[in-house]
């Protein structure tokens, strides 16, 4: 069969590629077409555009390039239209695929499946109309998602994280069985025990909570504090927000290798949050926001959620301290570290509760479970 996919950022790459992988195995005869990245590319198929083409996020940086994201959807639903495919299936990415979706559902009688659904739990509840208009099935990723769509009388298929196999496979790989001396060497670190710093994978981002965390990071001249950098952003934009004469190593292509030998990570929300806990990292949720005392009331007011991070949002209580807009500063960050570093008042409760979260997501697995699933809703 021919499977067209859709993703519009590095996770969605990787998830797909997951996905397309295990596709090959329920259908020999699997063919790909899609917009995406190196990851799915390596599965094989035909990549048509690039998801670094078109990855505008913000207000202003999707106006700026409007012409070029509109030239973007007209080529992919002409794209689609020409090749038509046995089945069209959409990775998160919902301002762009929700577009498509509309187009191909009224245009086609193409089958439109969603593979890691929109967080329209969080905001923009309103696009559930378009999603049951247009998506024919949803696999969803995250256990509570089950119950929102539920409400909406919409059924949906739970299929598990790939968060999961991906830390899984990390484990049983021979980096996941590296010596923690051996990781040492390999980027001159010192013996002083580890903190993760994953700022972000946004620029933005970065710029907004990097500079905390290294303010932070100076009070701990025990510990050893490691910037897991995004491949896509130079290393010159992170040292611009490290103090002058601060000794941190930032290293690229390797988040699952610093997490496996790290103390304690300071993470700023997203599915890194998710990935940490996998890792049983304890951790503090940063997300600095300007004016953050009134961009956290707006927050209560736009958002449908309690909370911003994965493992809170699973469990559905807070088991890792969030730290938004004006709370996010040095004195609270410091004082939530030294909770969870060894021999912290909150360590040993979080690393319990991570267990809670890991038998709510449920065992490896869910690419398998999501491609058996779509082959079968596409042959039954």
């Amino acid at each position: 069969m021919k499977y067209y996919l859709i993703v519009g950022e590095a996770s969605g790459d990787l998830h797909a590629s997951n996905l397309m992988k295990a596709l090959k195995v329920e259908d020999s005869e699997a063919d790909f077409r899609y917009y995406g990245g190196d990851l799915m590319q390596s599965v094989g198929g035909t990549l048509v555009k690039h998801y670094k083409e078109m990855a505008y996020m913000g207000f202003v940086p999707v106006m700026l390039h409007l012409r070029t994201i509109l030239a973007n959807m007209k080529q992919c639903k002409q794209d689609i239209l020409t090749w038509r495919p046995d089945v069209l299936i959409l990775v998160d990415y919902p301002g762009f695929n929700l577009d498509i979706a509309k187009y191909v559902k009224q245009h086609t009688d193409i089958p439109i499946y969603y593979y890691i659904s929109p967080k329209i739990w969080a905001w923009k509840e309103h696009r559930i109309k378009n999603i049951r208009r247009d998506i024919d099935e949803l696999f969803s990723i995250l256990p509570f998602e089950v119950d929102f769509y539920q409400r909406h009388q919409y059924p949906i298929h739970y299929v598990g994280n790939p968060c999961v196999d991906a830390v899984e496979n990390f484990k049983a790989s021979k980096e996941g069985k590296e010596t923690n001396e051996a990781f040492r060497q390999a980027f001159g670190l010192t013996a002083k025990p580890l903190i993760a710093i994953l700022a972000g994978s946004r620029c933005q981002e970065i710029k907004d909570n990097l500079r905390v965390m290294m303010k932070t990071a100076q009070r701990f001249p025990n510990h050893q504090f490691v910037i897991a950098g995004v491949p896509t952003i130079e290393e010159a934009y992170y040292r611009k927000y490290i103090p002058e004469g601060m000794d941190v190593k930032i290293v690229f292509n390797s988040t699952y290798r610093l997490l496996h030998h790290a103390e304690a990570a300071l993470v700023t929300s997203g599915t890194a949050t998710l990935e940490t806990a996998l890792f049983d990292v304890p951790q503090v949720v940063c997300y600095y926001i300007a004016c953050g005392r009134m961009m956290n009331v707006l927050r209560k007011l736009i958002l449908k959620v309690k909370y911003i991070s994965l493992v809170n949002l699973i469990v559905a209580r807070s088991i890792v301290t969030e730290l938004i807009g004006e709370q996010m500063n040095v004195k609270r960050l410091e004082a939530e570290l030294n909770q969870i570093i060894d021999g912290g008042s909150n360590r040993a409760q979080m690393l319990a509760d991570y267990a809670e979260m890991r038998e709510k997501l449920g065992g490896p697995g869910a690419s398998q479970r999501a491609a058996r699933q779509i082959v079968a809703h596409l042959v039954g």
